[in-house]
């Protein structure tokens, strides 16, 4: 059984037959799997969005924030065997291209992300996954937790972008998963200040609960300008950092403008492939605009801060699903009903 988009607006739950795994493979029982906004999008939009980014082509089984329990390994894997339990890292890199040689796996041309046209993902009970991707988790954490890891990890990599230090205040726009995720990394770290916006106050009161110091709902009529200005009034000074995770224009013009000269500003959000934005701003204050895609080598560090307790990641989960009640839960996440924040599909 597994969760199989077959065209836009098309989802299924498939019969599917028990893969066996390649000599470098693991096969897997899966546990739990987070839905993101990316699967949301190839089902609903037959793409990833913005210039029709990664189309559904063919059936495609989503999935890739995951754990699981490992059933069987492959005839050259060492170190795993059957019953230990795994956080799944989606991206593999080819191995052999110069990103790859280089630890920079991400931007692999030849890489495969589970759930993104071409490859499959890890949404069904049954799965297979290079076993130098999996990540045993201690007998303390559970496996819905060890799924956290995921959205976990793009926080790791946007704050390593930011080169986050000790003290510092930072300004995360949107307050989805990804930027809560941003957020709990964030003060893990020891920022000394969140402040988060959004458009919606049902998500901003959620970000509240979890322990946001500051929000700010974004108003009609407001500009990237009187956003910024907002946020430096409500702060008490300009951020070091800013994490942009909404990908809308607005909030790209206030990261910019708002954050302190010298700053760092990281893209994390999808936009449209173009976007007016201050550009003088921060070549004259010297403020640096990095991307983000995907991450690379975080996984370990993601693990470490789900499993040290001082990050309760389940917090973020609002509504959990069995597998068979799937297009009900990617109904869910797509109208962020009932307060949705993370849903989570139990696969066994």
């Amino acid at each position: 059984m597994g969760v199989v988009v077959h065209k836009k607006q098309d989802l299924r739950i498939d019969v599917l037959p028990i893969p066996e795994p390649r000599d470098d493979e693991v096969l897997l029982r899966m546990g739990s799997v987070g839905i993101c906004g990316s699967d949301v999008s190839f089902w609903f939009k037959g793409n990833l969005g913005g210039d029709n980014l990664y189309p559904v082509v063919e059936p495609l089984v989503l999935g890739h924030e995951a754990s699981g329990t490992i059933v069987k390994v492959g005839a050259k894997v060492k170190g795993f065997k059957s019953g230990d339990r795994v956080a799944i890292e989606p991206g593999v890199g080819c191995r052999y291209c110069q990103f790859c040689k280089l630890g920079r796996y991400n931007l692999c041309v030849n890489r495969m992300f589970c759930g993104t046209p071409p490859t499959n993902g890890n949404l069904s009970r049954y799965y297979c996954h290079p076993a130098d991707y999996c990540f045993k988790i201690p007998d303390h954490v559970s496996l819905e937790e060890a799924a956290l890891c995921e959205p976990i990890c793009v926080g790791v990599k946007a704050t390593r972008r930011a080169e986050l230090k000790l003290g510092q205040t930072v300004f995360i726009t949107g307050a989805g998963p990804i930027g809560l995720v941003n957020f709990l990394v964030s003060k893990y770290l020891g920022a000394s200040k969140v402040i988060m916006t959004d458009v919606r106050e049902d998500r901003l009161a959620f970000a509240r609960e979890l322990g946001v110091d500051h929000t700010i709902l974004i108003e009609e009529g407001m500009t990237g300008r009187t956003l910024a200005d907002k946020v430096i009034a409500l702060l008490g000074e300009q951020p070091d950092v800013t994490i942009e995770c909404s990908g809308a224009e607005i909030s790209i013009r206030a990261a910019i403008f708002a954050t302190k000269s010298g700053g760092k500003v990281v893209l994390v959000g999808y936009t449209a492939s173009e976007v007016t934005v201050p550009l003088v701003d921060a070549a004259t204050r010297e403020v640096d605009i990095r991307g983000v895609f995907c991450y690379e080598n975080g996984y370990a560090a993601a693990l470490s801060i789900v499993a040290s307790g001082k990050v309760d990641v389940t917090k973020l989960v609002t509504h959990r699903y069995s597998i068979k009640d799937s297009l009900e839960a990617f109904d869910t996440a797509r109208t962020g009903a009932g307060g949705a924040i993370k849903v989570m599909i139990n696969c066994d």
